[in-house]
């Protein structure tokens, strides 16, 4: 058996990794256990009872977290004329139509949200083999397709997060940096957790939400309690 390294025993000696906490106290293992020397992003593992196969049972929407991720976000903007230059002064970092289109196909791919007007469908049905399997196809349920460029822009930078569930039915999600109080990050997981709910499938059947767990980047996960966060 491999030997623990004196972080692992740290973090070892600090929670029961059987136990399943209330929220404030995980937070505090979680920020306690966030000793790198970059701010480690609190990420958040739900473990959900649906099956993402079927089409009434996945999972999938995006909430505004109340204090932000405090993450940089890189967005690309499909749009023309004067929505293109409504979202460079939004602060788009990449903004086009047809020739946006051409380098990502070229494998520009330096970017974490990719935004559309409606009009620009057209041109972005053809990357859907390449935006899809990575979370970015631009869909007017999440935001991502609409006119309002500028308010999607600003969105997507201060705090909006989407979330989807994977084939296994599990949703991972950075929720904040270990830096934030423990009090904005209790905000940003609870807010998370109630968007999640609220976006249960009405194929659903059974318990909806079954483990939850959170940790900092280099941390181990700490399990909650269900009850307490739901």
């Amino acid at each position: 058996m491999a030997k623990l390294t004196k972080r692992q025993k740290v973090a070892a000696e600090m929670h029961d990794k059987e136990k399943h906490y209330p929220l404030a106290e995980a937070v505090d293992i979680v920020k306690a256990n966030a000793s790198s020397k970059f701010d480690e992003t609190v990420e958040i593992a739900m473990n959900l009872g649906v099956d993402p196969r079927h089409a009434d049972q996945m999972v999938r929407g995006v909430i505004q977290l109340p204090n932000g991720t405090g993450k940089s976000v890189r967005v690309a903007v499909f749009a023309r004329g004067d929505k293109a230059e409504e979202a460079t002064a939004a602060g788009a970092e990449l903004v086009g139509a047809e020739d946006l289109m051409e380098k990502i196909q070229a494998g520009a791919m330096d970017f974490d949200r990719c935004i559309a007007t409606p009009d620009m469908m057209a041109v972005v049905g053809r990357l859907g083999k390449v935006l899809g399997p990575r979370g970015l196809m631009p869909n007017p349920k999440l935001g991502t397709v609409t006119p309002n460029v500028t308010e999607a822009v600003k969105a997507a930078k201060g705090g909006q997060v989407e979330f989807r569930a994977e084939k296994t039915g599990i949703i991972h999600a950075g929720l904040g940096k270990s830096s934030f109080t423990k009090e904005a990050l209790n905000e940003n997981i609870s807010a998370f957790i109630g968007a999640v709910m609220k976006a249960k499938p009405t194929g659903a059947k059974g318990t909806f939400v079954k483990k939850i767990a959170v940790s900092s980047t280099m941390g181990p996960g700490v399990k909650l309690e269900v009850g307490d966060v739901i």
